[in-house]
């Protein structure tokens, strides 16, 4: 049953019900997946999080079943193995008010969703097996205080839990209890401080987002073409160059299955010593170099795991998906963070993206300091540790074809149908004359250089491989019913389209690690840090509760 080979087969007949189903989807109705930032809240003004620590498995691609440890939504000071879930105070964004699933052990961890100037709260229970000894959270870019701030002032306490060596503890049943101010909005890691080369491989680790007390008031318009409003704000900074239409959240990680079955091994000998009458158990010590992970993971999933719903049955410890999804002219915030050892070049195709800022720091022109400085970037180096906020957007500029499908023939008799007036920039938006509408105007944020010009072109650059059915992506992916979420019907596919096949059809482009090992399941590829991003038709519905 373990034989290489049924890996081998076991992931290529995964890699093969994918394909098979996004084709079926077109005739069967089969409604897409989104990823969006789901997450909890903690109330108003002083959010509390009761967070605990416990073991579980990840599923993987390959059928494995890996056992881990991740932080989840429980009860603080409740015994072990008497920790039991309890609801969050709420789920971010309030669109997806009616999801509250947060299992008691989840990879990653929860997203903590907070508001700029917030006094945060987080009660860590450890609920670990006994041989994992104690667990702990830091938080990198806060001032952390374990005790009560007063004044402004952290009164460290010396009783709420035990000392470590970079934070204060939680011995296994007990509490631990952090607070912070959220000083500035930006996106943000949380990872265990306690033997942080185990416990981090192992799953301890997840996401903090603070978005901004004020957005600029630019920000505030309804957005292109969205039917629902599933962002978590306006904007990522207190800045106007900072807003967007939509927001993913993609954290970056490794697993090597060796040494969670070397502290599973561990863990199950001390609870047969322990059963046996001991009275307690050496301090779990597992090898962790050489360090040769075979797992390559996207919010907790690897490819194609990472494209099924978010709070899919089929991963009940792994929540979060990928996917983004975007109409365009859309612009997307991207919110990406390193939570392995290692680093991972994750590549986006389709489009730049231009960098707003790291570890939650704006980059601002030395010139300017209203300006923003970021590079333009189409691989995210992703540093272990570091967090980067982007922007990225799709509008088919300068492909010298229409990418709305127009194909209006002047002098054919009648006015153009969808006709295309270029503001100053060249697209067409509100700022033209006339006006388009955001989310009634069919085309817009077109690229009116290129509006009714027909496919196949040739391409302004010969050495840009885009000529074809292939130019940018397959339109077998775009959206898959012919009515999505019951909003609209779809009145316009991306092209090319039938009739026949998916006249709902957009572009996909694939968003994966430059890493050849890491778009790869135990060795066998595809699998490891791939999804896609999809461009949707305008009209089409977008649902990021899925």
């Amino acid at each position: 049953m373990n034989h290489p080979l049924n890996k081998h087969l076991r992931v290529v007949a995964r890699s093969l019900q994918f394909v098979v189903a996004a084709f079926a989807a077109n005739a069967c109705g089969w409604v897409p997946v989104q990823a969006a930032v789901p997450g909890i809240t903690g109330g108003v003004s002083a959010p509390v999080f009761s967070l605990v620590a416990s073991a579980g498995y990840s599923s993987q691609p390959d059928g494995a079943l890996v056992y881990s440890w991740g932080y989840g939504c429980g009860s603080a000071g409740a015994a072990p193995g008497a920790i039991a879930p309890a609801s969050p105070a709420g789920f971010a964004p309030a669109a997806m008010s009616g999801v509250s699933t947060c299992p008691a052990m989840q990879l990653p961890g929860p997203t903590l969703v907070v508001t700029q100037g917030d006094m945060v709260t987080v009660r860590l229970a450890n609920a670990l097996p006994a041989a994992a000894g104690n667990t702990s959270i830091v938080f990198p870019g806060f001032q952390v205080c374990v005790g009560a701030i007063s004044g402004g002032v952290c009164r460290p306490s010396t009783t709420d839990g035990v000392a470590g060596i970079l934070t204060r503890e939680a011995a296994r049943g007990k509490t631990v209890h952090y607070s912070f101010v959220a000083t500035k909005p930006g996106t943000y890691g949380y990872h265990s401080g306690t033997q942080a080369e185990l416990q981090v491989e192992m799953g301890l680790y997840g996401a903090i987002i603070v978005v901004p007390k004020v957005a600029p008031a630019q920000c505030n318009k309804s957005g292109l073409g969205r039917q629902v409003d599933y962002r978590l704000a306006t904007a990522a900074y207190a800045h106007p160059q900072t807003c967007y239409d939509r927001e993913y959240l993609f954290q970056l990680a490794e697993m090597d299955s060796n040494i969670h079955l070397a502290a599973l091994n561990q863990v199950q000998a001390c609870d047969a010593a322990l059963v046996g009458g001991a009275t307690r158990c050496p301090p779990i010590a597992v090898v962790t170099e050489p360090y040769h992970p075979n797992y390559f993971l996207i919010n907790g999933r690897s490819m194609p795991d990472d494209m099924d719903s978010a709070f899919s049955p089929a991963y009940p410890s792994q929540p979060y998906n990928g996917n983004p999804h975007l109409h365009p002219g859309e612009s997307i915030l991207i919110r990406e963070i390193g939570q392995g050892r290692m680093q991972h070049p994750l590549h986006i195709h389709g489009n730049h993206a231009r960098v707003l800022a790291r570890d939650a720091n704006l980059l601002l022109s030395a010139a300017d300091e209203k300006s923003l400085a970021g590079p333009l970037i189409f691989t995210f180096p992703t540093v272990p540790g570091q967090t980067v906020d982007a922007l990225f957007t799709w509008n088919g500029k300068g492909l010298n074809w229409d990418v709305y499908g127009h194909n209006f023939v002047p002098g054919s008799g009648g006015p153009d149908p969808h006709p295309c007036y270029p503001d100053a920039s060249g697209f067409y938006t509100d700022a033209s004359t006339p006006p388009a509408v955001p989310g009634v105007t069919e085309n817009y944020g077109e690229w009116c250089a290129d509006h009714n010009k027909p496919i196949p072109v040739t391409p302004p650059d010969p050495q840009v491989m885009t000529n074809g059915f292939w130019y940018g992506g397959t339109p077998y992916l775009g959206l898959q019913s012919a009515n999505s979420g019951g909003v609209q019907p779809i009145t316009r596919p991306l092209p090319p389209t039938t009739s026949t096949q998916n006249t709902t059809a957009g572009y996909a482009f694939m968003w994966h690690s430059h890493d050849e090992r890491e778009i790869t399941t135990n060795d066998v590829f595809p699998g490891g840090m791939m999804m896609m991003m999809i461009v949707d038709p305008p009209s089409a519905a977008i649902d990021e509760k899925q």
